[in-house]
């Protein structure tokens, strides 16, 4: 009897759907709350662009370094981690056979198996200090490229989050009628930009929309009326 081959879907791009969130969002927000608070200082239209893509130009290099300096540090903490744990290994290797055996028991591994799995592991160094990075400090080895990928997705992503809200700014010629136009658009947005979230991520494509616009929404009228009080 034919049977249907089980195919396991587990989602991978979590580094990547992050580094989105964190530049979508930050873009979506911040300009909007610097246009919007413009606009109840300034007449013209041009002002509030010319201030909105320099903020975008600005945030989206700060965001982007950011992002940067934060996967350079995790990739020096996994490799000053990975060289203690080779250490160890080599000088006190009981200590680390009774951590590996602790771990595998906690696993609910019997104690004699767990000695047969010590054992091996003695025989692959490499494998060892792979084992005890992942089950006993819970790190996995970070992607070399991963700190240019991460700063080019969170400024990119902050870019294209900064225009939505300014683009009708850009087509109109008073920003009495640029303003609510731009808030419709930034709330659509951002509800667009949590659904698919959720979509991605499994985690529920109509509450994760709802979510992402009512935080999103708090965050740019939060920022928004400081912009206008200081303004």
């Amino acid at each position: 009897m034919p049977q249907t081959p089980h195919v396991e879907r587990h989602f991978t791009a979590g580094e990547s759907v992050r580094d989105v969130v964190i530049g979508m969002s930050d873009g979506l927000t911040v300009p909007f709350a610097l246009a919007a608070g413009l606009s109840g200082a300034v007449a013209s239209a041009g002002i509030v662009v010319t201030a909105g893509l320099a903020e975008v130009a600005a945030g989206s290099i700060a965001m982007g370094l950011g992002g940067y300096l934060a996967a350079r540090s995790d990739a020096e903490h996994y490799a000053s981690e990975l060289a203690r744990e080779e250490r160890e290994i080599r000088d006190v290797p009981e200590v680390e056979a009774t951590e590996v055996s602790d771990i595998l028991v906690g696993f609910g591994v019997a104690p004699a198996d767990a000695q047969t799995v010590v054992a091996a592991m003695r025989r692959a160094p490499d494998k060892w200090r792979d084992f005890m990075m992942r089950f006993e400090l819970g790190l996995e080895a970070p992607d070399p490229r991963r700190a240019l990928r991460s700063a080019l997705t969170i400024a990119a992503s902050y870019v294209v989050g900064g225009l939505i809200p300014l683009v009708p700014y850009m087509l109109s010629t008073t920003v009495r009628s640029a303003l609510p136009i731009s808030i419709g658009v930034t709330v659509a947005a951002l509800a667009v930009f949590g659904f698919v979230k959720g979509r991605f991520t499994g985690a529920g494509a109509v509450r994760s929309a709802v979510q992402t616009t009512l935080i999103g929404g708090i965050a740019a009228a939060v920022a928004f009326l400081i912009a206008r009080a200081v303004g």
